[in-house]
């Protein structure tokens, strides 16, 4: 799991969703806004109800994309926040590695 400051917080969120970018993958889609203010990079995982019925499910594939970042946080800018929602369950956390390197490529 990465420590709460690498994690985007409910309002972050919700303005990242209004204002944001994105990027799609087979798996995943990332949105994303740089902010200046902040130094250390914020990204969280989203696993909706279409993608996973359970919550255990959804908490599962969080759970492994945040194992799958952790590898790859400090590659991301400095002041990104940013939030990866999955658009299918995908349990392989070495697919969902790839997914973030490509992702982390179109972005720098």
């Amino acid at each position: 799991m990465l420590p709460k400051k690498n994690r985007a917080d409910r309002k972050a969120i919700e303005k990242i969703f209004k204002e944001g970018k994105f990027l799609n993958s087979s798996n995943l889609t990332f949105k994303f806004l740089l902010n200046k203010n902040s130094l250390a990079p914020q990204i969280s995982f989203i696993a909706p109800k279409g993608v996973a019925k359970l919550a255990v499910k959804r908490n599962l594939l969080r759970r492994h994309g945040y194992t799958a970042l952790s590898r790859y946080i400090n590659q991301f800018p400095l002041g990104i926040v940013g939030a990866f929602l999955y658009k299918k369950a995908q349990s392989d956390v070495l697919i969902i590695e790839n997914e973030i390197k490509n992702i982390l490529s179109k972005i720098n």
